[in-house]
């Protein structure tokens, strides 16, 4: 009987929203070409949970993957265009740029070499490790970004659980920007990756913060993320860079 008014488990309210970094550069709401949302309809579903936290513009990231997503500027262009036409049937107006998160495969340097390389803003490219172990060619690939006029971004290194924070701090001394998934704060990933995450925060190593956003069940974690106290420090006396890219 007294198991019937169980007190309900105290939620924190959210003090702030993301109005103060403006821009998401690290989604995958391009419909229907990697893992993130299958339809225009469903891009535009994130992209309104993202607006109502006070996100204004979205850099889009689709994965480039040699094995799994062959995505070229074609194709993540076309993607950008049936997202557009969308966001203009619901009458919906916020600015949505494309770029991409390049996987660091066997095929990577080739394409630093070659090209094509899409990129955001004034030349950054963002890109991910794999995440079983770190690419035995990382500083030589990282150099030849750097030497062709490239701005490196490592995305999300809180979830690399082979690299410590020392080895994070070396990897960030060869000119790499962080880009922080808000919604490992959260515990979204597991302890580890949140622990690594504040450690992160702690350390001044972070340069942007973004949603990484695939689906419904991320929108709510990113949500949730304004709830912890480390988003609190991110968004108030934290320097980072997002806004670089409106």
């Amino acid at each position: 009987m007294f198991g019937l008014f169980k007190k309900k488990k105290e939620v924190r309210e959210a003090k702030f929203n993301y109005g103060s970094i403006m821009v998401d550069m690290h989604s995958h709401i391009l419909p229907g070409i990697d893992d993130g949302a299958k339809t225009p309809e469903e891009s535009v579903e994130l992209i309104k949970k993202m607006m109502a936290l006070g996100i204004k513009k979205f850099i889009a990231t689709p994965h480039i993957m040699i094995d799994f997503y062959r995505n070229t500027p074609e194709t993540i262009g076309n993607a950008l265009t049936l997202l557009k036409a969308e966001l203009a049937k619901q009458g919906i107006d916020v600015p949505v740029e494309a770029a991409a998160e390049h996987y660091f495969d066997e095929t990577f340097e080739a394409r630093v070499d070659n090209g094509p390389i899409m990129t955001m803003g004034d030349n950054y490219v963002l890109f991910e490790f794999s995440f079983i172990n770190q690419p035995p060619n990382v500083y030589t690939v990282i150099q030849k970004l750097h030497d062709k006029g490239y701005k490196p971004i490592l995305a999300h290194p809180e979830r690399y659980q082979y690299l410590d924070i020392e080895a994070l701090k070396n990897l960030r001394s060869w000119g790499l920007d962080f880009q922080l998934n808000t919604i490992s704060l959260t515990g979204y990933y597991g302890r580890e990756i949140k622990r690594m995450a504040e450690a992160l925060v702690d350390n001044d190593m972070i340069d942007f913060i973004s949603s990484d956003m695939h689906h419904l069940k991320h929108a709510a974690a990113f949500e949730d993320a304004l709830r912890t106290s480390y988003i609190e420090k991110l968004l108030t006396d934290y320097p980072l860079k997002n806004k670089m890219f409106l």
